[in-house]
């Protein structure tokens, strides 16, 4: 079910989000300490890049360290942000070849300034890449986004450059971390756990979620393409009945 051959690449999301959870847990399982863990968690993130590129999709956002994970023991904190460091050094080149452009956003300035280097440099460098567009998603929550996204509204309308009836749907997608970019039509997380964690709340609005039982480290590409799949079988509404979506699907097949 996984395969790639099952999948309708004319109906790929172009947008895929995934909550990388388990790391830890995983590690515990396997009577080892959860930073090493974090160290296998980077296999599934190359290989479902890869799988991304593979099936076409666009945009891939990954949740890599959120603000509550701040508060996590300070050995766990450093070594996440040196493997963050170790794979963008180790990655760079191949972003290059397969025209990957990386983007982070998030509380940046939260991070050690060896990390903020080495991020400024990979997105100044794949800045011109346009086969995927990779966000990481670093030192974020979606409460903060949007609290940042008020003030600048209240900070334009006090210096008059809008009223209030100009604030609507899109002039707010345009004040968030993912502006210009679709919202995710496909949200994945791993590890068993069936919540959101503040993560893209605004831009999920109408995703679709997927949940799977598997630990972060054992996720590949094919565990993508499944999800893949099961998105492909789902009737998406937006609100229409059934009957409404089948009426515009014959009307737009007549078209052509």
């Amino acid at each position: 079910m996984g395969a790639l051959e099952n999948i309708d690449v004319n109906r790929v999301p172009k947008h895929v989000a995934i909550i990388m959870d388990g790391n830890g847990r995983w590690a515990e399982s396997q009577g080892q300490i959860r930073t090493f863990g974090h160290w296998q968690g980077v296999e599934p993130v190359k290989d479902t890049i890869e799988g991304a590129i593979e099936v076409g999709v666009k945009y891939l956002t990954l949740f890599a360290f959120s603000t509550e994970n701040w508060v996590r023991p300070s050995d766990e904190v450093k070594i996440l942000m040196e493997i963050l460091v170790s794979t963008l050094h180790k990655e760079i080149d191949s972003m290059m070849e397969n025209g990957i452009r990386l983007n982070a956003f998030g509380q940046l300035d939260y991070l050690p300034e060896a990390c903020r280097k080495d991020l400024r440099e990979a997105m100044t460098r794949t800045k011109d890449n346009d086969r995927l567009t990779l966000n990481l998603a670093l030192s974020y929550g979606s409460r903060w986004e949007i609290l940042e996204a008020m003030k600048s509204l209240v900070e334009k309308f006090e210096k008059g450059e809008i009223k209030g009836n100009d604030i609507n749907e899109g002039l707010v997608n345009s004040l968030l971390c993912t502006a210009g970019m679709p919202d995710p039509e496909l949200l994945i997380r791993t590890s068993g756990e069936h919540r959101i964690s503040n993560f893209l709340l605004w831009q999920i609005a109408y995703s679709e979620f997927y949940f799977i039982d598997k630990f972060w480290p054992d996720f590949r590409r094919q565990d993508l393409f499944e999800a893949i799949h099961n998105f492909q079988h789902r009737e998406r509404r937006f609100g229409s009945t059934s009957k409404q979506i089948l009426e515009s699907q014959k009307i737009q097949s007549n078209g052509q």
